[in-house]
């Protein structure tokens, strides 16, 4: 018979073993399956009430938030990033046409007149000019092809990605609470444990989600100000664009006001676009930094200097999922010293 220390050794080889399958089962679709726990977590509540209207059909209540999900969330960004996808390949055709038929001079001439000036004086200080120019496309249309090819192959990730999200969504919301069940039976904590930190979880994610939905309208309000006052052409177009933007951070809220205050300086008002871009960076684009982590701090007991550099470290960590993820992270952390205290209280 083996001794309890080589029992002992060899579970503990088996739970390491175990661990590191299920991270490599999870890994592929980890963002999905988070971003899909925390809608859930969310959205629980309302198909409860939804399936009690509808005399218990759970399974209808949790297809009808998901559609819901899909509509309000998905569809929107989905419209944009297809709309600007549309654009950038357009835009790419036009350069190749246009440079393999009238060359530089041809895209310089298509430009607005305050850019085009702004173009040739700074050609004139490059040695060999448009030549020089003309070089450099020849010799890197076959990487901005091979970009193209990566953003395509991107994008088809991402739509397997949402698709996958929708999916857990949907049984989350039916069987959410049996999996909460089973998991406060597999684990290895008192009971209770397990739904204290689900419990958290929700709470924080609920606060993540509000706040994050209000910073975008309250962003989207801020900038159409702005594009009042600039005289912006299709305003509410614009403002809708910022407010969906505000939930991607690599461009944000101030990104679409940028992009705005481009248009309005080819407009030839170049006054107006030197305010909007102002605006944009620092009204449009700092309100998140301050209006989220406040609206976050009412939502948990955590202070809103930890809120703050939680965003900013999740966001640094694990990319844009990092702004649900770093919060969580540091409720997690207090939920389980409170556990510790809880329970292991030390002697007077």
């Amino acid at each position: 018979m083996p001794s309890a220390r080589i029992e002992r050794a060899t579970l503990i080889v088996l739970v390491v073993l175990s661990l590191v399958l299920l991270a490599m089962v999870i890994y592929p679709f980890a963002s999905a399956l988070f971003v899909a726990a925390v809608l859930a977590a969310a959205l629980t509540p309302w198909t409860e009430r939804l399936a009690a209207r509808l005399r218990g059909r759970r399974q209808l209540a949790a297809g009808i938030v998901t559609l819901g999900a899909l509509l309000l969330l998905v569809v929107p960004i989905a419209a944009v990033a297809l709309s600007l996808g549309k654009e950038a390949v357009a835009g790419i055709g036009y350069v190749k046409e246009t440079m393999s038929g009238e060359g530089v001079r041809g895209l310089i001439n298509d430009l607005p007149a305050p850019l085009r000036s702004l173009v040739e004086k700074v050609l004139e200080q490059i040695p060999g000019g448009e030549e020089r120019i003309q070089e450099l496309t020849d010799t890197q249309g076959g990487r901005a092809a091979a970009a193209l090819g990566g953003v395509l192959g991107a994008t088809t990730q991402a739509v397997v990605q949402v698709v996958m999200m929708l999916i857990a969504l949907f049984f989350l919301l039916i069987d959410g609470r049996a999996l909460v069940e089973w998991l406060e039976e597999a684990a290895p904590l008192k009971r209770g444990h397990v739904r204290e930190l689900m419990e958290e979880f929700r709470k924080v994610t609920v606060a993540v989600l509000v706040s994050t939905v209000a910073t975008a309208g309250i962003q989207a309000l801020v900038a159409l100000v702005g594009y009042l006052v600039a005289g912006v052409p299709h305003v509410m177009f614009f403002t809708f664009v910022t407010f969906v933007m505000a939930f991607v951070p690599a461009v944000g809220a101030g990104g679409a006001g940028l992009v705005a205050a481009a248009l309005v300086f080819f407009r030839g008002h170049t006054g107006r676009a030197v305010f909007l871009a102002a605006w944009a960076l620092l009204a449009v684009g700092l309100s998140d930094n301050v209006v989220k982590p406040y609206l976050i701090r009412g939502g948990v007991s955590i202070h809103g200097a930890v809120v703050f550099f939680a965003l900013l470290g999740g966001l640094a960590a694990f990319g844009p999922i990092g702004l649900l993820l770093g919060p969580l992270v540091v409720a997690f952390f207090l939920s389980v010293v409170r556990i510790v205290r809880r329970e292991y209280p030390r002697e007077a």
